[in-house]
């Protein structure tokens, strides 16, 4: 089968490998229908993570279920399925209390389970997922294919969005400001829209990111950024900040603007993946100013976001501008860095 591979900074080719097969009982096989690029592997592809070798890549898909081990009770083949970016058993005490990210037996695509059996990465054919029943979350009838953008958003960026706005306590009437215009901060703007923000600031210079941010629910646009973008911010709200906000970045400069946009009391959701970033201790003391978030745990916010795209009362799948072919991954990740795209999507 056919899967993406980094090889090294900027050098991501789609190479033939080995197709996988069932391991353990608890395993699915799922034949991918549409995967995507994530900002996050844009970390890797730009090499400001380090690339030791040939790596498989990619940890957002949607697909049909092949083949299923013997332990596997909630799925069949033919099954249509989401998968969060990460691998969970669903079960273990942390997993219990909504945390999937921090579970027991937590595995990443295109490493290994925590028996050391290697599985691939979502931008591929086929992939072989562990723990299916507990990371797999299905859907009762097969979807419209208009509906498969929106469902794979749900396998990070709009679970993340979500969490961002969960950390940072949302709530009806909030004015919220969002640093960030990536697929995920545009998603934040939509889970706070839906937990009843009243207000929503989004930090956007870029017209089309912009727009869609206003599709989502923001209500305002601050184009500046560090100092003068905070500036704006506190002209908006009459000098006082914003009652909650969301960091959709994860470098030292998102932080800081963050927590310069915020009033007194506020919470910060941060759900940007941390690149050189300390947060600033004496202004969270003395403005008495939270910091809430870290990796999503999207499983847990899955089936309620199934059901809202599948009510029509979210379409989260507007984050996708460029669609290609898994044959042109190469395009989608180059569009992407160059911010010619907000999120591009691939289909095999």
């Amino acid at each position: 089968m056919k899967a993406t591979i980094l090889h090294a900074p900027r050098d991501i080719r789609l190479d033939e490998v080995t197709d996988p097969t069932i391991l353990a009982p608890t395993d699915a096989i799922v034949r991918v229908v549409a995967a995507c690029v994530c900002g996050s592997d844009l970390w890797n592809y730009r090499g400001i993570n380090d690339v030791t070798g040939p790596t498989a890549i990619g940890h957002e898909l949607v697909g049909v279920v092949e083949a299923v081990g013997p332990d596997v009770r909630s799925l069949r083949a033919g099954d249509f399925v989401i998968s969060p970016f990460t691998i969970s058993d669903n079960t273990c005490p942390h997993c219990r209390v909504g945390m999937q990210t921090a579970c027991d037996n937590l595995a990443y695509f295109g490493t290994a389970d925590r028996q050391g059996r290697p599985f691939g990465a979502a931008q591929a054919e086929y992939v072989r997922i562990p723990l299916a029943d507990g990371t797999l979350v299905a859907l009762r009838d097969q979807p419209d294919e208009a509906m498969i953008p929106s469902l794979l958003a749900l396998a990070d960026v709009m679970g993340t969005g979500w969490h961002a706005a969960v950390s940072a306590n949302v709530r009806e009437g909030d004015t919220v400001a969002v640093v960030g215009d990536g697929a995920v901060g545009l998603l934040g703007i939509l889970a706070a829209a839906r937990m009843g923000a009243e207000r929503i600031i989004a930090m956007s210079r870029h017209a089309d990111r912009q727009a869609l941010a206003r599709r989502f629910g923001a209500t305002d646009v601050v184009a500046e950024r560090g100092a003068d973008g905070a500036a704006r911010v506190h002209d908006l709200t009459d000098g006082i900040g914003a009652d909650a906000v969301l960091e959709c970045v994860g470098t030292g400069d998102s932080i800081d603007q963050a927590f310069a946009c915020a009033r007194p009391g506020a919470m910060v959701g941060f759900v940007g993946v941390p690149h050189g970033v300390q947060p600033p201790v004496e202004r969270m003391f003395r403005k008495n100013i939270g910091l809430a978030g870290g990796m999503a745990p999207v499983r847990q916010y899955l089936p309620q976001l199934r059901d809202e795209v599948l009510a029509g009362v979210i379409e989260p799948g507007l984050v996708f501008d460029l669609t290609l072919p898994l044959a042109e991954v190469a395009q989608g990740y180059a569009a992407m860095d160059e911010r010619r795209a907000i999120k591009s999507l691939l289909r095999p």
